[in-house]
Order: structure tokens, then C-alpha cells, then sequence
């Protein structure tokens, strides 16, 4: 949603008797924050002491003080989207961005003059504030940013809003990304943003991968060939899936299925897989699916060697190039497709969010297969909490016993 507030940013005029560079100016500085340039009087939680106040009532000064700065902001935001995940209640966030830095002071003091108690005003980074509101969906966000709009007196300020987590539940339903200006906000699970995966994580995927293909190409030309001869159709299944942060990408795989065939079978499937439905042997369409299991357990849409590749897990060869691609790591939760992550609960989002999905993780090696979706993702959530190299060298080897032994595979 966006909106704006006011008049062109060139047509703000500071009150009569103060100048624009003492009253409203401000100083930015690097601090590192992950946000870009923070400005220093917010930065250091301090009101600043360059120049009069634009109210000159004191009891109506700008409460700088109150103007969390970017980290303390993530923290209140990282609490109150777990607050979401159990209550199911929403969560608006309304971004500012002051195209002219002399808007600070009346825009912060319109916000805390305006704001209800339980709303958060915050700094994040550049010349951008934040507004969140608990239990808010995206009417109320609106008739929050009618308010300060009646409020600021011409003055411009250009506006976005979003609500979560329906913000991205809409951008995962319609495989886009969220609002950029929301991505390191909405689309992140960490109330720190210098949470990233260990150095050498890259550097371990680019190495795996090509040794993996070093070895494995003999073996990949002839399931290409065989898949050419056995059906008609591609020998590379493309498909888009979501990767860090919910951001869609194209997924490889070998063809293990015919052309041109219903995915209703497995949109049905997910939607009972997720919501925890109860188990069942078969249904009408001739196909299996068990609720402790992430896969169908028949698939009529399969090939005689797509089974083949699907059990021994050739068919997952390709994404090594994903992962050359930066797309996806050898280690980390599975990525979902776009219908799959719409049926999620709230907390489920969690898997997507932080590190990049990967070709295997703890749920092939300790549950594959064998274990509800629920557990599935605390697996997922547990390997991104203690995601380490150590760990992931012990998943790729216990990757290499699983596939030998087909160890639930269907």
C-alpha cells in the first residue's frame, strides 16, 4: 500500500523565525547497522540539542527519546511477530520516508502526539521511520495514516504500509517478492540484522557442488538419456519455488513425471499434509498419502523411471547448478512451492525466512518422510537456529548413507 502525505517535498516551507539547517537539520553517520546511515541524534537515543525545538510549547517538543533506534526497532518487531505466530492477530507496519530531512521534527511529533500507547515509532535506517501497529490489519493501517496525514499541514512525506503476515503470504501466493522497502523488515526472522549464515558456507557450497558434479556426471547423462527415451517431454523439469526470504526462483529437477498432467493431486496433498489431516491409504484418483509423510506415497503422474530416480534420489542431481547459482545451499530447508507456503501458519513462515533453502537438510537425514509436516519444520527451524559447519559436513555425510540405502524413499 502506498500512499502519499501532503504537498512535493519542494513545497515545505519551515516555520517563520527558525532556519531550516539548525532547527531541522540533521547529521547522518555510518554505524553499521545493516540499514544504511543512521542519523546520530536517533542513533545514540538522544534528543538532539542543535537549534530550538519547532514547537516551542514544551510539553509538545518531540519525544526524540522515544524514537527507538534501528536495532532496539527490530527487537520490539521480532517480539511482536512471535506475539502474531500465537495469537493470530495482526501486525501493521507503516514506513515513512522523509524526502526532506527538515520533516523529522514535525513528522515525529505529529507521530507521538497521534500514536496509541501500544504502537512502536522507530528509526530504520537512512531517512526512513517506522510506525508498528499491534493488532492492526490494513484498514486500520490506513485509517492510521489518514490520521497523520490530517496532522501534518501540507508537509510531504511519502508513505508505504504493510500488514503481516499477510503481506507475504500475498507475495508468496503470487511467487513475488515483498515490498523491497519490507524485505529486510517483514521477510527476515531475526531481531538482529547481522544474523547471516557461517563464513564458510558459500565457500563449502561451491566446492560440494562441483566435486559432486565432477563425480556424478557419468551417472546424470545417462538418466538424461534415459528419460528422452522412456517419455516424451523435457529432461529438465523447471519449476518455480520460493528461496530465502520468500524470493521466487527456478528449481531443477530430472523429469520424473509425464507432461501435461493435473497438479490438483498434489495441491490436495499439501493442503492435508499441512492443515494435519488424518491419515489415509487412498482415494479416488488411485493415489496414497500418509499425514507423517512430506511425499505421495503413489503417484500415478510418475514414470516407470522417474520412480526409479525419485527413489534413489538422482532426480535432485540438477539443483547442484541452483546451488551454483546461489539460489540454494547443499544444506537447508526444503524450498516450497508458492501454493504449498499460502496453507502456512504463521509460525511456519519461519523456514524461509533467514538461510537459503538447500538440497538436503535434517529432516531427509533424521525424517524422511516418516515425520508430520509440523515436525518437519521444527527440524527445518532447529538446523537454521544451529546452522554450523560441523553440522552441515554431518548432514552431507548422513546424506550419503540415506541415498545408498533409500532410506524413506518413495
Amino acid at each position: 500500500m502506498r500512499d502519499e502525505i501532503g504537498a512535493s517535498a519542494a513545497a515545505v516551507v519551515p516555520p517563520q523565525g527558525h532556519s531550516p539547517t539548525s532547527s531541522m537539520g540533521y547529521q547522518p553517520f555510518d554505524d553499521d547497522d545493516g540499514f544504511g546511515d543512521t542519523p546520530h541524534w536517533i542513533a545514540q537515543g538522544k534528543r538532539r540539542s542543535t537549534g530550538p525545538a519547532f514547537v516551542a510549547g514544551p510539553s509538545e517538543r518531540p519525544r526524540f527519546d522515544d524514537t527507538l533506534p534501528p536495532n532496539d526497532f527490530l527487537k520490539d518487531l521480532y517480539r511482536e511477530k512471535r506475539r502474531v505466530e500465537r495469537s493470530r492477530s495482526a501486525l501493521s507496519m507503516v514506513l515513512y520516508q522523509l524526502g526532506d530531512s527538515r520533516n523529522v521534527d514535525i513528522l515525529l511529533e505529529v507521530l507521538h502526539n497521534a500514536k496509541r500507547e501500544t504502537d512502536i515509532v522507530g528509526h530504520v535506517g537512512g531517512d526512513r521511520i517506522a510506525v508498528l501497529c499491534p493488532d492492526t490489519d490494513e484498514e486500520g493501517s490506513r485509517c492510521f495514516i489518514q490520521k497523520i496525514a490530517t496532522r501534518m499541514d501540507g508537509h510531504s512525506v511519502e508513505v508505504i504500509s504493510a500488514t503481516y503476515p499477510h503481506e507475504l503470504f500475498d507475495s508468496l501466493a503470487k511467487g513475488t517478492p515483498t515490498q523491497p522497502a519490507f524485505q529486510p523488515l517483514l521477510a527476515t526472522d531475526s531481531s538482529s540484522t547481522r544474523r547471516q549464515p557461517y563464513p564458510l558456507k558459500r565457500t563449502l557450497d561451491i566446492v560440494g557442488a562441483l566435486v559432486a558434479l565432477s563425480l556424478a556426471w557419468p551417472l546424470m547423462l545417462l538418466t538424461a538419456a534415459a528419460i528422452a527415451v522412456s517419455s516424451r517431454g523435457p529432461i529438465i523439469f523447471k519449476q518455480t519455488r520460493l528461496g530465502q526470504g520468500g524470493i521466487p526462483f527456478t528449481f531443477y529437477k530430472f523429469r520424473s513425471m509425464m507432461m501435461n498432467v493435473d497438479d490438483l493431486i498434489h495441491r490436495d496433498f499439501v493442503t492435508s499434509l499441512i492443515k494435519g489431516a488424518p491419515e489415509v491409504d487412498s482415494n479416488s484418483a488411485g493415489y496414497q498419502l500418509k499425514q507423517a509423510a512430506y511425499k505421495l506415497a503413489a503417484d500415478p503422474r510418475i514414470t516407470p523411471v522417474g520412480r526409479f530416480i525419485r527413489k534413489t534420489s538422482i532426480d535432485e542431481l540438477p539443483q547442484l547448478f541452483n546451488v551454483l547459482k546461489g539460489d540454494m545451499s547443499l544444506v537447508g530447508p526444503r524450498p516450497p512451492l508458492p501454493y504449498e507456503a499460502t496453507q502456512y501458519q504463521p509460525w511456519h513462515l519461519r523456514r524461509l525466512l533467514n538461510l537459503k533453502p538447500g538440497i538436503t537438510g535434517l529432516w531427509q537425514v533424521d525424517g524422511r518422510s516418516r515425520v508430520t509436516f509440523n515436525d518437519m519444520v521444527r527440524m527445518d527451524l532447529r538446523y537454521i537456529r544451529d546452522c554450523s559447519l560441523s553440522l552441515d559436513l554431518k548432514i552431507l555425510l548422513k546424506t550419503v548413507l540415506v541415498v545408498i540405502r533409500c532410506d524413506g524413499a518413495v
